[in-house]
């Protein structure tokens, strides 16, 4: 860019794909265990919620060794999002037809689908940024606003869903995803055009996995934080995968609607976040991120016996909370703690830990804790306090272990 200001036409394209590129995930990642349990596929929810992690290991070798060496990143978006379609228009053709006693694992066809997607959409995540940070001027100001459209293309999206006939149980939920990327996919033909940012450079595995950003694990408190980052994750994964089914279960009227006010919250916190780590300071954001998980499980246990809807509404709302001061912060800290040579492979290297391997771990553990508690409670029903009162001590002890070994420098606060 050569002027000093972003043209509005520009912001206003990139916000729109901004949109449409979380619209696609929001429009199935919460409202699919709907359709999971009217479906009968109820116990196939822990593999649903592994494809996104297992296609996050493996995004980052496609786009350092691929996409941002060879490729104008606007037609790979698009070329990877009408992939996505695909394989997304599949799932209500070919379900129908799967018989019941098809073995319940991960070569099913419901989870090879889903994974098909999966590994063509997360790595569109980076791309759609490298697209727009291209093409746009003081990024730190910018940038925050086209983001936060994809806030809102969540949060559209968990309305459209639940106004299909049958709502979030509906399988008309993966038309409406393969329509939304398709239509980004020939959108994305008609982007500014963004060249490669690695063109022309070598690369290696190891570069591309972040395993350079190992090196810094030898600080104590960076090691610290890494490994209370990974551990953060298995709840996290746990809420993706059964909140949704609790706030039906919480009889409140539409369950994905009603998940939506997380969003809502995301956009508030992630506004207020740069005045409140000036004041805060890396260690403090942290903590408070880890507190409001357990805050939030602990509602949700709380609420479970007699269904308060004020306690489960609350938990959802601190979503804000919990993932913005924890995730983007520790984005953040990352950033000021690396080398800048090795900058961009450590936070490759904290999204291959937590968004891969941590949600990975989270969501079979989480499946492993779900089945314990299933139809143990009275009538046959969940055991919803003991599912949730489990991540909740458990983000505690991560509470105390980040409290008691992190030690923040004076430089990255």
């Amino acid at each position: 860019m050569t002027s000093s200001k972003t043209p509005p036409t520009t912001i206003t394209a990139l916000s729109a794909m901004m949109f449409l590129q979380f619209f696609i995930w929001g429009a199935w990642y919460v409202p699919v265990t709907g359709w999971l349990n009217k479906a009968g596929f109820g116990d196939l929810t822990a593999l649903v919620f592994t494809v996104c992690p297992i296609a996050a290991i493996v995004s980052p070798l496609f786009l350092g060794m691929v996409a941002d060496r060879f490729f104008a990143s606007q037609r790979v978006l698009g070329v990877m999002h009408l992939l996505g379609a695909a394989f997304m228009l599949a799932i209500p053709l070919v379900m129908p037809h799967v018989s019941p006693d098809t073995p319940r694992n991960i070569l099913h066809p419901l989870i090879l689908l889903l994974l098909g997607h999966a590994l063509c959409y997360m790595p569109t995540l980076g791309l759609s940024s490298t697209v727009a940070l291209q093409h746009i001027t003081n990024p730190e100001k910018v940038f925050p606003i086209i983001r936060v459209l994809g806030t809102i293309g969540w949060i559209v999206a968990a309305y459209v869903i639940s106004a299909l006939p049958g709502g979030d149980s509906s399988i008309y939920q993966f038309w409406v995803v393969a329509a939304a990327s398709a239509a980004l996919g020939l959108y994305s033909f008609f982007l500014p055009h963004t060249t490669p940012p690695l063109a022309g450079k070598k690369v290696t595995v190891g570069q591309v996995l972040g395993l350079d950003a190992l090196s810094l694990l030898k600080d104590r408190s960076y090691l610290v934080f890494v490994l209370c980052s990974l551990l953060i994750c298995i709840p996290l994964a746990g809420y993706y995968a059964q909140a949704r089914n609790y706030v039906d279960a919480t009889a409140f009227a539409n369950a994905t609607q009603t998940m939506s006010w997380g969003q809502v919250s995301e956009i508030f916190f992630m506004l207020i976040i740069p005045l409140l780590f000036v004041r805060l300071g890396v260690k403090k954001m942290l903590l408070v991120g880890m507190l409001a998980w357990v805050a939030r499980y602990g509602l949700f246990a709380g609420a479970a016996a007699d269904q308060v809807k004020w306690m489960v509404l609350i938990g959802v709302a601190l979503h804000g909370v919990c993932y913005d001061f924890f995730f983007v912060t520790g984005q953040i800290y990352v950033d000021k703690a690396s080398p800048a040579a090795i900058r961009g492979q450590a936070q490759g290297f904290y999204v291959l830990i937590t968004q891969g391997l941590g949600m990975i771990i989270g969501a079979q553990l989480f499946g492993k804790l779900t089945a314990i508690y299933d139809q143990t409670a009275a009538g046959g029903a969940k055991d919803w306090y003991h599912i949730w009162l489990w991540p909740a001590l458990f983000a505690a002890v991560i509470v105390v272990i980040f409290f008691l070994f992190f030690k923040e420098k004076k430089e990255a606060k």
